[in-house]
């Protein structure tokens, strides 16, 4: 029996967080949930939006699945860890979990209108540092400095877990995204040492693309990658723009991982406006625990739930709105679950 952390969230998450306990349940997937609560609603409820029961959960356990959870823009809402501000609780987890790759994949469903056919891509986005490191500084009333830091060892390491999990699932080439032509220094250490990393499996294809280069493909032949590895501010903004490609955040999944946790997240918001509503669709919660089944190796319960999404979003009605149908979050759940045990 594998032992899951859950964080439901804010907004929606409880929701989606249900709707995923639901299908795993009926996939017959040897999980057990534990339930701890963060977020903003946590954080109102108990004095601190990530609190210690959190850290000793996921310490137990290895694996968390975290609905989403609200973070206003602003100066508002600083997560504390220790001595250390985060400005949310997913990157307060990322960092202090050390999940220092973002696993993004993006591929077509049935029944999902989108601008595109026979995409299928995963993304694979260094999670650790770049400018995301928060290193920011008035120089005076007028001027705003970033630091931005790229490292060989994280560089081969991101790149290196790509090539692993290419090898693992059957994926047969890696393009490196720069902006080496430019930064020489900081991208350029990226490529090459992401080029030094492919010398280590021949079996795999491998290129390299300019960053704003790679977009334009992406939006005229997105068919024609297979799995990106990027710094950290690049890869937050593909792996958006691939999930539009397919038929936006509702349908995205996403794991981050690292070298002894793994969390699993859909990447959407929290919806507060639709909260309560029976409106979410909870397809991106639901692919996102698909990925961990997959993770801990439940891969047959996985498997089952694939094929059930795959036959409702086929069917079309017993959908949410969103995606052109007439059912509510637990109604689309209910048909997926009938789906499994069919």
């Amino acid at each position: 029996m594998h032992r899951i952390s859950l964080i439901p969230g804010d907004g929606i998450g409880p929701e989606v967080s249900a709707a995923a306990q639901a299908v795993v349940a009926a996939a017959g997937a040897a999980v057990e949930w534990e339930v701890v609560e963060a977020g903003m609603a946590a954080g109102e409820r108990g004095g601190h939006p990530l609190p210690p029961p959190v850290f000793e959960s996921i310490a137990r356990n290895k694996i968390v699945v975290k609905g989403p959870t609200q973070t206003p823009f602003g100066d508002a809402y600083p997560v504390q860890v220790g001595e250390r501000i985060y400005p949310s609780v997913a990157i307060a987890l990322r960092k202090e979990l050390k999940l220092f790759v973002n696993v993004r994949p993006a591929r077509n469903c049935p029944g999902i209108k989108s601008r595109f056919d026979h995409v299928d891509l995963v993304i694979f986005r260094e999670n650790s540092e770049d400018l995301y490191i928060g290193q920011e500084r008035m120089i005076d009333a007028d001027t705003a400095e970033a630091v931005k830091i790229i490292t060989r060892g994280a560089s081969e390491r991101v790149t290196r877990f790509a090539f692993d999990y290419m090898q693992r699932t059957g994926r047969r080439k890696l393009t490196a995204v720069h902006k080496s032509n430019v930064l020489k220094l900081t991208d350029g250490l990226f490529l090459k040492s992401a080029q030094a990393v492919a010398k280590e499996y021949p079996q795999f294809g491998f290129d390299a693309r300019v960053v704003d280069a790679l977009c334009m493909e992406l939006v005229v032949k997105p068919e024609s990658f297979d799995c990106l590895v990027l710094p950290n501010l690049y890869g937050d903004i593909v792996s958006d723009l691939a999930a539009g490609l397919v038929g936006g955040l509702g349908v995205a999944p996403g794991a981050n991982i690292g070298s002894d946790c793994a969390m699993f997240e859909a990447v959407h918001g929290s919806a507060p406006d639709i909260a309560g509503r029976d409106l979410a669709n909870p397809m991106a919660m639901i692919l996102s625990v698909v990925m961990m089944l997959r993770y801990i190796g439940e891969s047959a319960a996985a498997d089952r739930i694939d094929a059930a999404l795959a036959a409702v979003l086929t069917e079309g009605r017993a959908v949410t709105r969103d995606l052109g149908g007439v059912a509510g979050t637990r109604g689309m759940t209910q048909a997926i679950v009938e789906q499994i045990k069919a």
